[in-house]
């Protein structure tokens, strides 16, 4: 009788027909029990992984930042939108922080004074992220809360933030007024008294300051001699001086008739001696200037050389204009 032969079952490769060996401690657990408890820390890993990102959406739902480490993802959309959005020049950043001017700011870029995230930075125009780290003589900047103040300016002070002739600026009348470092917004000639508001708002000034807004500036002018009605008209009209012609928005007597020589003129030009000029280019001297309104803020309750703060009704209606 022919006998079967039996057949060979090769062994999978690199088996070699031996059974695979467990690690020492796990000889005697079954094969079944050990995928189990496989499965099981599969299960706990993907479990801890799912909460980890729904914590990570939920931080970026309430405008935290993210996990940046382990949600690369969601760390890339945050930080684009609050890059794409809230870039600043680094010019006025660094006049924000109260350090100096936007102009100031420029020249401190260009000699190498300014690390942006531990790199020099001498490129005027570089814009920056609120997030980013900037440095001035080993000092973190960041910005300074602003600030306005109102002063009542008295005679022989000069508008300037310091003199090389030693003489008196208007610096040392509102020095104590706060830490932070405030420009006054526009000027007045040493001579001239009445309002002249400070602030730390880089924005704000240029906005009181640019004729295309026409902030109104109203003056107590006495002159030398009794103005004539058709010199009046003629001021009323505009008037044309070397720089060319300067309307102004109104201009009347403030006294009696019998005293001509105290007149009321509002203007919005922030040309250098302006009102000034005006009454000269008519052959009157000007013997007293005095800024009573500026835009809608007066000297109510407001004594000469003395300053208040703004409150916050009249912040925000100068933002309004």
């Amino acid at each position: 009788m022919n006998k079967k032969r039996k057949k060979y079952k090769k062994p999978k490769h690199g088996s070699q027909g031996k059974e695979k060996s467990k690690p020492d401690g796990l000889q005697d657990i079954p094969d079944d029990l050990i995928a189990i408890e496989k499965k099981k820390i599969e299960k706990k890993k993907y479990i801890y992984k799912k909460k980890k990102e729904e914590q990570n959406i939920n931080i970026i739902k309430k405008n935290k930042k993210p996990d940046i480490l382990k949600t690369k993802k969601l760390t890339h959309t945050h930080i684009k939108k609050t890059t794409v959005s809230e870039l600043i020049r680094l010019n006025k950043y660094i006049a924000n922080s109260g350090v100096c001017s936007r102009r100031e700011a420029d020249k401190l870029i260009v000699s190498g004074a300014i690390t942006v995230n531990n790199k020099i930075v001498t490129a005027v125009g570089t814009k920056i992220s609120p997030f980013d780290n900037v440095v001035f003589k080993g000092k973190r900047l960041s910005k300074e809360k602003l600030q306005y103040v109102l002063l009542n300016k008295p005679k022989d002070f000069i508008t300037t933030m310091d003199d090389p002739y030693d003489r008196r600026t208007v610096m040392s009348l509102v020095k104590k007024a706060c830490k932070e470092r405030i420009y006054p917004v526009g000027r007045l000639d040493r001579n001239t008294t009445g309002l002249l508001l400070f602030t730390n708002d880089g924005e704000m000034a240029k906005k009181l300051t640019h004729p295309k807004h026409k902030i109104k500036k109203v003056y107590h002018v006495i002159l030398d001699k009794p103005i004539t009605k058709a010199d009046m008209h003629k001021i009323a009209n505009g008037i044309e001086l070397e720089d060319g012609i300067i309307n102004v928005d109104s201009i009347e007597y403030i006294t009696t008739e019998h005293d001509k020589k105290q007149i009321g003129i509002e203007i919005h030009s922030g040309k250098n001696r302006i009102v000034r000029r005006i009454f000269e280019s008519l052959n009157y001297k000007v013997k007293k200037l005095d800024r009573v309104a500026f835009a809608f803020l007066t000297k109510k309750d407001l004594p000469r050389g003395r300053w208040r703060f703004l409150n916050e009704k009249e912040i925000s209606m100068l933002k309004m204009l």
